[in-house]
């Protein structure tokens, strides 16, 4: 693998592995928009001039725009929390609880990078109240992305970023924009679903209004490439794309003997 910058960010689906065939398939433009950033890997390893970078996830926002505007300051609020003192169930319990709570926007940030690095295998999951719930994580001396903070921050000054709806983000999109979608990716089983890492939840009808949206972009002269999984509905959805296929090591297992390799796809609507 080439050497690619790392997110700072634990992320479900982080699309490090294979930024290489993302970036083969993208064309050139002016700007690039991402309606579903996520931790952000293909932004931190792309050269646009300008980027438009949404989320559903407010806290997930809130801290990219905290760390653009208020940069080391606001990565020494982070590093403050990785102590050893909070690296144990009850801290980490009151630390959650404290982040739910909270209205401060610094706080709220920097605690979201906290649970990040401490909480069970990176996740990022809500109930139904909105809550964050995923437990703690047990590491021996959770890591402090320091590096990977500040690349962030030095590539922020190209870039918007948004909480927005995904329909909302496509709606926004402008001749001369190159659209990446990176959903929620349909489970690969009935079984296999995975609870949103949004308060909202993304199902078969946002997919398709999705693949719908690409289309109508498409239409309109503006390139737009989706990643997911490889299944008989994605390929249904897609049918009008050109699809290149991958085979991608799922990492969200804590346990590294069993990481298999699943079937991705790569659809792009527009010429490459």
């Amino acid at each position: 693998m080439a050497d690619y910058h790392r997110p700072f960010l634990k992320w479900a689906g982080n699309k490090y592995q294979i930024i290489g065939p993302i970036r083969a398939r993208l064309p050139q433009g002016t700007r690039l928009v991402e309606p579903f950033v996520g931790s952000g890997a293909l932004f931190l390893n792309t050269d646009y001039p300008a980027y438009l970078l949404c989320d559903a996830n407010a806290d997930l926002i809130n801290l990219y725009q905290l760390l653009q505007s208020e940069g080391q300051a606001m990565i020494d609020a982070c590093r403050a929390l990785f102590v050893p003192e909070h690296n144990h169930a009850d801290a980490y319990y009151e630390l959650r609880a404290r982040f739910n709570a909270t209205t401060d926007r610094g706080e709220k940030a920097a605690l979201f990078l906290y649970l990040n690095r401490h909480g069970y295998n990176g996740l990022c999951r809500y109930n139904a109240a909105g809550g964050f719930n995923v437990p703690f994580g047990r590491y021996a001396k959770p890591y402090f992305p320091a590096t990977e903070l500040a690349y962030f921050v030095a590539r922020a000054d190209r870039a918007l970023f948004q909480q927005a709806d995904f329909a909302a983000t496509l709606r926004a999109a402008q001749p001369g924009d190159v659209i990446y979608c990176d959903p929620p990716y349909v489970p690969l089983s009935a079984t296999a679903n995975f609870t949103s890492y949004s308060a909202d939840r993304f199902g078969q009808a946002e997919q398709l209004r999705l693949a719908e949206l690409a289309e109508e972009l498409r239409g309109r002269g503006i390139p737009v490439l989706i990643s997911n999984h490889d299944t008989p509905f994605t390929r249904a959805a897609y049918a009008r794309a050109s699809i290149t296929a991958l085979t991608v090591r799922r990492m969200i297992s804590r346990d590294a003997t069993n990481r298999a390799r699943v079937g991705e796809l790569l659809a792009l609507f527009g010429a490459p």
